[in-house]
This record gives C-alpha cells, sequence and structure tokens, in this order.
C-alpha cells in the first residue's frame, strides 16, 4: 500500500459505492466555551474562577486586540467559517471531533484553576458542522462537577450527536459509538482519556457514578486491556477508531511509550487510526502496517487569540484532517489536511506562507517516522508514505 501524495477528490457517485474509500473528517480539541460561548446568541455568566481573569468577556477583549473587533449574537455557523465550505467540498462519510468543553449551565465548578463551558443553547453549532461524534475523555469534560458531565450527554443526546468516551457509569464511558455508513460498513470510535493529558484520577467513572474512560497507562498491559475490550465488541467488517487525549500540550516530542501504545493498538486491537489528540498544535504523523497514527492533532477551536507564549508553535494554524479509508480492509488510502487558521474566533484561510510554515513544520517532524508531508492541491497538505518517497 502506498498513500498517494495525489489528491483525492471527492467522486463522483457510483452505484457501487463501496467501491468508494470511506472518508473520515477528525480534527483536535474543539473549545467552544468561554471567550467563544460569549459572543454566541445564548451565553453563560461569564464568571470564572482563575487566578488572573476572571469574567469570559476578558478573553473577547484580549482577541479583539489581537485581531480586531467580533461581533456579538453570532449564528451557530460563524465559528465553523470556511470549514463548512470545506467540508461540503469534501464529503466525508464521517465527523469526529474531541470536544474539550462542557455543555452546561451548571455552577459546579472543579477547583482546578481553568473551566470551560458552553451554554446548551449554544450546542447548536454542534449540527451546523453535522458533527456526528463528540469524544470526552479528556481534561475538561468534567470541569463544571458530575452535574455538568450528564447536562452534556443529555444536550448531545438532543442533538442526535454521538458521545463517546464519558458516561453516567462505566459502562457507558467505556461503550464505542456506532456510526453506520450506508453501503461502507460500520465504524466503532472507542475513547480514552490519559493520565498524562492531565485527566485526575477522580475523574474515572465507576459503576454508580459518572465520569471518563480513563487510561492509567500507557503500556503493554494497558494495550492487551484496550485490545480485549474491542475484541469483545468489534464484528467482521468492522473500522475501528481508538481515540486518545494524552500527552502535554507544547512541543513535538513524541514520547517512546506513545509511540509503542500505539503501533500496539493497531497490532493487537486492529486500530485503522490511532487518533491523538490534546497538543495545541499539531504533531507528527506515521504510518504503521497501512494504517493510520496521528500523535497530535492540534487545537481546532479556541479562544486563545491574544494570549502571549509559545509563538513558536502557532497555535492559531489548525488542519482538518481527512483520512480515506479502504471500507473492507480498514486500511489507508489517502490522507489529505487543510490548514485554517482561528482569528476573531472563526476559521479562516491562512496565507500562502503561514500555509507553507505548517506544512514544513509537519514535514519535518513526520520524517522520523519516514513519512512526509508535501504540497497538494488548493492549499491542501498531502501525506505520502514511506512506500512512495523514493518516487517523489
Amino acid at each position: 500500500m502506498a498513500v498517494s501524495a495525489m489528491s483525492h477528490a471527492p467522486q463522483p457517485h457510483r452505484a457501487d459505492s463501496r467501491k468508494r474509500p470511506l472518508r473520515l473528517f477528525l480534527c483536535g480539541d474543539v473549545m467552544t466555551g468561554r471567550g467563544i460561548d460569549q459572543v454566541m446568541r445564548h451565553p453563560c455568566d461569564p464568571v470564572l474562577h482563575e487566578s488572573h481573569v476572571h469574567s469570559a468577556q476578558d478573553y473577547v477583549e484580549l482577541a479583539e486586540r489581537a485581531n480586531g473587533p467580533i461581533p456579538r449574537r453570532v449564528a451557530p455557523s460563524y465559528i465553523w467559517g470556511v470549514a463548512l465550505a470545506e467540508l461540503d467540498r469534501m464529503r466525508p462519510d464521517v465527523r469526529i471531533i474531541n470536544l474539550e468543553t462542557a455543555i452546561t449551565r451548571s455552577d459546579d465548578y472543579v477547583r482546578k484553576g481553568i473551566n470551560y463551558r458552553m451554554s446548551p443553547q449554544n450546542a447548536a453549532c454542534l449540527s451546523t458542522a453535522s458533527i456526528d461524534c463528540c469524544n470526552l475523555a479528556n481534561n475538561h469534560i468534567l470541569d463544571w462537577g458530575s452535574s455538568g458531565l450528564i447536562e452534556t450527554l443529555a444536550t448531545l443526546e438532543r442533538l442526535n450527536v454521538k458521545a463517546v468516551g464519558a458516561g453516567r457509569n462505566i459502562h457507558e464511558a467505556g461503550t464505542p459509538a456506532a456510526l453506520d455508513v450506508p453501503a461502507k460498513g460500520r465504524v466503532l470510535v472507542f475513547s480514552f482519556g490519559s493520565a498524562t493529558s492531565g485527566i485526575p484520577p477522580s475523574w474515572e467513572a465507576r459503576i454508580d457514578s459518572p465520569g471518563v474512560n480513563l487510561l492509567s497507562e500507557l503500556s503493554d498491559r494497558g494495550a492487551d486491556r484496550v485490545a480485549e475490550h474491542v475484541s469483545r465488541i468489534k464484528q467482521s467488517g468492522d473500522l475501528v477508531i481508538v481515540s486518545l487525549h494524552w500527552g502535554s500540550n507544547w512541543g513535538y516530542d513524541i514520547p517512546g511509550q506513545q509511540q509503542q501504545f500505539a503501533r500496539a493498538l493497531i497490532d493487537r486491537a486492529g486500530a485503522s487510526i490511532v487518533y491523538g489528540h490534546s497538543s495545541h498544535h499539531p504533531r507528527a504523523i506515521e504510518i504503521h502496517r497501512n494504517r493510520l497514527i496521528l500523535y497530535g492533532c492540534g487545537d481546532f477551536l479556541n479562544d486563545y487569540e491574544g494570549i502571549s507564549g509559545y509563538e513558536e508553535y502557532r497555535g492559531d494554524l489548525t488542519l482538518m484532517y481527512f483520512a480515506d479509508l479502504e471500507p473492507t480492509a480498514g486500511t489507508l488510502v489517502a490522507l489529505e489536511m487543510t490548514p485554517l487558521q482561528i482569528k476573531k474566533f472563526q476559521l479562516a484561510r491562512p496565507t500562502k506562507t503561514d500555509v507553507e510554515w505548517i506544512r514544513q513544520t509537519l514535514d519535518r517532524e513526520c520524517r522520523q517516522f519516514k513519512a512526509r508531508a508535501l504540497p497538494g492541491p488548493d492549499g491542501q497538505i498531502v501525506l505520502a508514505a514511506p512506500e512512495t518517497i523514493a518516487a517523489i
């Protein structure tokens, strides 16, 4: 198998759609709380419990000082900006995000320094982008306590968006999201939150209490437990995505235990994609046994504009990941990435200079895994796997 460096643009409908790849849209952390929530139509109380910032409105003003006026009471579509047109163009079969905010008006905040929440009345923004599945196993989903998590789950259910990785008990937290794609099969999304991302041990879901599907260790034993869990649920023909919220926020280092764990999920659990997030900027990509490992997808939406520190990582530049899988085998056919930029709490097109910066950065980091990030058409970036590099 070779992941082509050529574009795999959407193809016209054919009678036998099973021959077409199954296309997934994936992205990193979607944080629509705090300042972003404030500019939408039904914001929560702006009061914050941070050491230096006491109102979410301050984050709006900080972003405006950096990039100019931001409209208020925006429509649910506003935050997605040009990403909506890109989704229409690429036509993914399944759309998966890591939702890194509670959807709640609960005031039961956890004393942890940073607490994210979005009003349930603003959660229509998820439907506007036709999101199919939200990973919840992360270090912000219980920022407003168990009541905040339960309201988040109820809101997603009302919107008909699958939630995975957190639940009202351990069974619900560990149950994968099952996404049926007509004529192409079923995608199972298993979601785990690693303690390495800062998830408190007390947030782990129990038999009789809500919480996250916590992964206590990135080890052979941990990989075996995941593989056993997957094997009990997976049926013939299912494609498995393992979502992992893990690791640090900044830096390009990929710890050896992450590499070994990700590869083990492919070798033992049969994962087609290991979908990693938590880093605030994109990290390296690996192809292992014709399967995709995204070590860190970076942030996709946040209210960090104007916040100083770590500027060298360009956390304002984001990626839309479009992965084409062979529906029967689950192997990777192609990976295309569309660079965007967070500006005025909205996703916009970056300059050609910025596109080339993020491409070169990603290419540099992918080389350690003998993969390349190459220029594609229409400002996209395409992944070239080891087998194709010699021909480039």
